[in-house]
């Protein structure tokens, strides 16, 4: 009796440990991921507004504090939304955040490449990833290149890479890959 409740929670334990792992595998909840997606105009320009979320992996902050700066860039895609519009009213920008770690100083500069190439300077790591995750008020088209009371829509992507290396050296430091993440397309759709 005692050797069939003993097999019994057994069981129970291994089929409780399979449905967790499998359950945790299938989980996307560290895939980066854009929110906080707005859009807006200043007198001028119509302004991009976004927040990635869960861009930072732990192979690339080594890399970062061994002196490898990690490299974002942002693709962003502004159609008119009605049919029959075609490709020659597509505007697309491309722009990029480079994270650097001064392992003297023990700080971190973001720079930012959108409006002008501007470095802003963090000591602390969290404020330096969400520095280089946000894209505050980029100049998309200037308004007056748009229609009103047209429905637009603006797609973003980013893709997360680190390729500092040359070709072959990263076989002699372990902790380094040639990762490449790329989000989803992210849409939002407005009318000015």
């Amino acid at each position: 009796m005692k050797k069939i409740i003993l097999l019994s929670l057994t069981l129970v334990v291994v089929f409780f440990l399979i449905i967790t792992n499998s359950s945790s595998v299938h989980r996307k909840t560290d895939v980066p991921v854009f929110k906080d997606v707005t859009v807006t105009s200043s007198s001028n320009h119509l302004l991009f507004f976004a927040t990635l979320e869960n861009s930072f992996t732990d192979e690339m902050l080594e890399g970062l504090h061994s002196g490898l700066p990690i490299h974002f860039s942002f693709f962003i895609e502004l159609t008119p939304s009605e049919a029959g519009w075609g490709s020659e009213q597509r505007v697309t920008m491309e722009t990029s955040h480079i994270l650097h770690y001064d392992t003297l100083k023990d700080t971190y500069t973001v720079e930012i490449e959108e409006s002008g190439k501007r470095f802003y300077s963090y000591e602390d790591l969290t404020k330096a990833q969400q520095g280089a995750n946000e894209l505050n008020g980029v100049e998309v088209v200037e308004l007056s290149e748009l229609e009103p009371d047209t429905p637009y829509s603006i797609r973003i992507r980013a893709e997360l890479y680190k390729k500092t290396l040359p070709m072959g050296l990263h076989e002699f430091i372990p902790f380094i890959s040639w990762w490449d993440i790329k989000t989803e397309w992210s849409t939002i759709v407005f009318t000015l």
